[in-house]
């Protein structure tokens, strides 16, 4: 099965083509190529080029424990710059199409930097979803391991739980991320963001990722995050997002259209041999 490895602020993804996968992808076997000591390491396999209806090409996103996500910022950048490698696509837009719905995608500065018009974020507590009353869910209580948080949900085709904090770190969102993620009210699990406003332009992540867990760099993290600031009237439109990966640079229009641009970096390219799979895991989440 061939591969090719590319990270995006240190947020990690496998691209594997359908058309040269000559096994199965199922969930044991993805598992196996995401770990970072039994397989070959990454943060989630992008799967595609296929065919989807209504847009140029179609990619489906897998989470390191087998889950299939619907939508993934980062992944997206990645996946573009992949078809640019490949001599599928040029500088000009074309379209994407997710689990999570079609994105239109444009590579420059000779592939080493995308922009992808994310589509909108809703704060729509029936489309996130959020368990409760028809609302939009902005500034709730949320108490978690002993500790009252004040949150803000929204959806850009993936569920998100933005947290803000005077101070974030990664050992609070290693702590909490996981009792958030899994947080009875959020029925789909959640991705969750502990946000720091430094300035109307700028803002502080720490991440938690639904089915990943503590993450360098999330796309839709940030695209979430940046419309709550800008929703709660914390920050302005043009929005730098800065995350232990680095930083993307944001926009929140004012329908809550979202259009991310950022760098992605070529690791490597290879063939994850068939003896990886005869492998079994005493601890799967162990990554």
């Amino acid at each position: 099965m061939k591969f090719f490895k590319y990270h995006a602020l240190g947020n990690d993804y496998i691209v594997i083509d359908p058309a040269g996968a000559e096994t199965e992808l199922t969930q044991p076997r993805i598992v196996l190529i995401c770990h970072r000591h039994y397989g070959v390491g990454s943060d989630g396999i992008l799967f595609g080029p296929m065919k989807m209806p209504g847009s140029d090409f179609g990619l489906r996103i897998f989470n390191p424990d087998g889950s299939e996500a619907e939508k993934s910022g980062n992944g997206l950048r990645i996946f573009s710059r992949f078809l640019w490698d490949q001599g599928l696509v040029k500088e000009e837009p074309f379209t994407i199409m997710t689990a999570g719905g079609r994105v239109e995608s444009t590579v420059h500065a000779g592939g080493r930097s995308v922009t992808v018009q994310m589509g909108k974020v809703s704060f729509d507590s029936t489309r996130i979803p959020v368990r409760g009353p028809a609302r939009e869910v902005l500034d709730e209580t949320l108490a978690i391991q002993g500790k009252e948080l004040r949150y803000s949900a929204a959806t850009i085709g993936n569920p998100h739980c933005v947290v803000i904090l005077d101070e974030i770190s990664e050992e609070e969102a290693r702590r909490l991320g996981p009792h958030i993620e899994t947080e009875p009210r959020f029925p789909n699990r959640t991705n969750v963001q502990f946000m720091k406003i430094v300035d109307r332009g700028h803002i502080q992540l720490e991440i938690w990722e639904r089915g990943a867990g503590y993450t360098l760099a999330s796309g839709s993290s940030a695209s979430a995050a940046a419309a709550v600031a800008r929703r709660l009237g914390l920050c302005d439109p043009h929005i730098t997002v800065r995350m232990p990966g680095g930083c993307l640079e944001i926009t929140v229009s004012d329908d809550f259209s979202i259009i991310i641009t950022g760098p992605v970096t070529r690791v490597a390219e290879g063939t994850v041999s068939e003896e990886v799979f005869s492998q079994t895991l005493s601890s799967p989440h162990d990554r």
